[in-house]
């Protein structure tokens, strides 16, 4: 098993790992708190739901999600922390527009993406109906309590700055409710949007931030679902699927996403520009893979998740060149793109 060689190999610290992203993951050098138990911190102008685990034997015990607004710190686990090594991932909340953000590492473990879990990490997600998820390793050595805290390139931590404020002025902008820079520092015409934003929904001025927060992202993760790209699955086959499109940077495909039968998944969860979109899928069979009729479009892709600017010198690039459809445009920012089974070719490659 893989997770018994990294146990066999042992951890470097968190300070000696990189986290991945625009985001640095660390252990201040006052991690260690006078409670009990793992804490975690959010210095960043997201909200952030956290998933954490740790040691049981040679197996791993991986619960989530442990929910943290911007500025608050939370434990995660219970102690008092027994001496060995630890997990933890996080990811940003569907709120936030622009895609999912992570904060994670190499380790390899099994999370429900789609709700609260506890489970003892499988040897595949996939018989579980879970997803693989990169996690940070950290360990600890004979203390019973320690923190963690997530940050962003910029840090909010000079006068008048705070990741609240930080965190509101960036689900006002996910909200559609009033455009601000999110650098933590709340302006008057800011403060005067939150106030008639307040008033229109009948709660007071003094509306703590902790809940102001929490009423904003609900506003903006259901103002996300009305804008982006849908991939829907209509057949009674599991479907592999990859987009393409335009992005201010040129050209970029991306992938991959599994999608069960009769169900769909979000590609995309910001507001779609009036230009062509592309889908790749193929569908699994005993006999065969069944790709899309109809795809002239070349775009690269990879054998694991990728996103890849250019369309472009794929193979020269260690890539490999798929043909994508284009698809309807979409309309006020949205696009769901339905996948029948008549919209499949015969099965043209041998079963993987």
């Amino acid at each position: 098993m893989a997770l018994a060689r990294w146990f066999a190999r042992g951890f470097p610290r968190l300070s000696a790992l990189i986290a991945l992203g625009f985001a640095a993951l660390s252990l201040p050098s006052s991690a260690q708190g006078g409670g009990s138990g793992w804490q975690l911190c959010n210095q960043t102008s997201f909200v952030i739901e956290a998933a954490t685990g740790r040691p049981d034997g040679e197996e791993v015990i991986v619960e989530g999600w442990t929910r943290l607004r911007p500025g608050q710190c939370r434990v995660a686990l219970q102690g008092p922390l027994k001496s060995g090594v630890y997990f933890v991932f996080a990811r940003s909340s569907k709120a936030h527009r622009g895609g999912q953000r992570d904060w994670s590492g190499e380790i390899p473990l099994c999370v429900d993406t789609n709700g609260s879990f506890a489970v003892e990490n499988p040897s595949s997600c996939a018989s579980m109906g879970l997803e693989q998820r990169g996690f940070q390793a950290v360990r600890f050595d004979g203390k019973p309590s320690g923190a963690m805290t997530f940050k962003e390139t910029d840090l909010y931590n000079k006068g008048g700055q705070s990741p609240e404020n930080a965190g509101v002025q960036r689900l006002l902008n996910d909200a559609g409710i009033f455009q601000d820079v999110v650098d933590g520092y709340l302006g008057r015409e800011t403060k005067a949007a939150i106030t008639a934003f307040l008033a229109e929904r009948n709660q007071p001025a003094t509306t703590p931030m902790g809940e102001l927060i929490d009423i904003l992202e609900d506003v903006a993760r259901k103002r996300s679902m009305q804008v982006g790209m849908m991939l829907c699955n209509r057949t009674g086959n599991r479907i592999v699927a990859a987009i393409a499109r335009f992005r201010p940077d040129g050209l970029e495909s991306r992938g991959w996403w599994t999608i069960e039968a009769n169900l769909c998944v979000r590609t995309v969860d910001e507001s779609l520009i009036t230009a062509p979109h592309y889908v790749f899928a193929e569908m699994k069979t005993p006999q065969g893979v069944r790709l899309l009729k109809g795809a002239a479009t070349k775009f690269c892709t990879s054998r694991a998740q990728f996103a890849i600017l250019g369309n472009e010198t794929c193979e020269q690039r260690r890539y490999r060149s798929e043909k994508f459809i284009e698809t309807a445009a979409p309309e006020e920012g949205k696009l769901v793109y339905e996948l029948f089974d008549s919209a499949f070719g015969p099965p043209t490659r041998p079963q993987p």
